[in-house]
């Protein structure tokens, strides 16, 4: 089961090979056992990768699960004497994951040379248990009950433009007024419509229709088209705390802004009793939570700042 794992965290079976330290045909012969054992192909192999196989992809989900189960179990035997080892899995975004956690595991593999790290940044939903991660950090308000949630902070979400095109196009005083400007949209955060508070006298939130000029997939990018002076978006105040604090961006609409999202480090039901797992959340907490409070602190400070030639083309509103 474990060779099964490596295989599909590897994506091939030499890099199973290569991560579980056995011979090409060990693996090959591992594979095959298991798939005699329950009577239906789990792969399907190529010359270069592996598939899982409907039957397949059920069985690494029991088999994550038992490996899962088993590790805490030889640490329940070790008792107090065992220590950090292993590989430790996080999952979160690639915005935060880059530009929040990633220096923050650098630090922990220093302090702890027995423990290794896989670090997924994935923009999608991700399944702890079935896809065997021990920990995530996520942005939202959760909804699952079965997991063990460590707050760390919050962030709002802003609507920025640079003083530049602010200072060329008609102002922004109302959601509504969206629709004379030029609208830069990330793919998984709204490009259809933004939400804000329902209006004085209602419960319902207020949906206001976008129409992007332009729409990318990735939060830098985006805001770097903002930055030159190409129009309007809205992140997460995280993403562009830097960038305001400089004044590069300006906030507007802040009193029109949705009740802030929630910041959480989360593990499943169980895995804080993992040595490795444990050792990380102590390490993070304290410095996740600075660097949240800071970057919220950052994308407070608006310091008035000239406005800067202009250069290139900026779109007329």
């Amino acid at each position: 089961m474990k060779i099964f794992v490596a295989a599909l965290d590897e994506g091939s079976l030499a890099g199973a090979s290569r991560k579980t330290g056995r011979s090409a045909a060990a693996v090959s012969r591992a594979i095959a056992f298991l798939e005699a054992r329950v009577g239906v192909p789990l792969l399907h192999r190529t010359t270069r990768s592996i598939k899982l196989s409907e039957a397949g992809e059920r069985y690494a989900v029991a088999c994550r699960k038992m490996l899962m189960d088993l590790e805490e179990a030889d640490r329940n035997a070790a008792g107090e004497r065992s220590v950090p080892r292993g590989t430790l899995t996080i999952t979160t975004t690639v915005f935060s994951g880059v530009e929040v956690l990633r220096p923050v595991v650098d630090a922990f593999m220093e302090e702890y040379p027995t423990v290794n790290v896989r670090l997924y940044l994935l923009d999608r939903p991700v399944n702890l248990i079935d896809e065997g991660m021990d920990l995530a950090l996520r942005i939202t308000h959760l909804a699952d009950s079965t997991l063990i949630a460590h707050r760390i902070g919050e962030v709002r979400r802003v609507i920025v433009a640079s003083p530049r095109y602010l200072a060329m196009h008609p102002r922004i005083t109302d959601p509504a007024d969206l629709s004379k400007h030029q609208i830069i949209a990330v793919e998984h955060m709204g490009q259809d419509s933004w939400s804000f508070p329902p209006l004085e006298g209602s419960s319902v939130p207020r949906a206001v229709s976008i129409t992007p000029r332009l729409v990318v997939n990735n939060a830098r990018a985006a805001i770097a088209s903002v930055i030159e002076g190409h129009g309007v978006t809205r992140m997460l105040s995280y993403h562009v705390a830097p960038e305001i604090k400089q004044g590069l961006l300006q906030v507007v609409l802040a009193d029109a802004e949705p009740a802030p999202i929630p910041v959480h480090l989360v593990s499943p039901y169980g895995r804080l009793s993992v040595p490795k797992v444990r050792a990380f959340v102590d390490f993070a907490l304290p410095r996740l939570r600075r660097q949240y409070a800071c970057l919220a602190k950052d994308a407070e400070t608006q310091p008035s700042a000239p406005i800067p030639p202009r250069r290139g083309r900026v779109f007329a509103g």
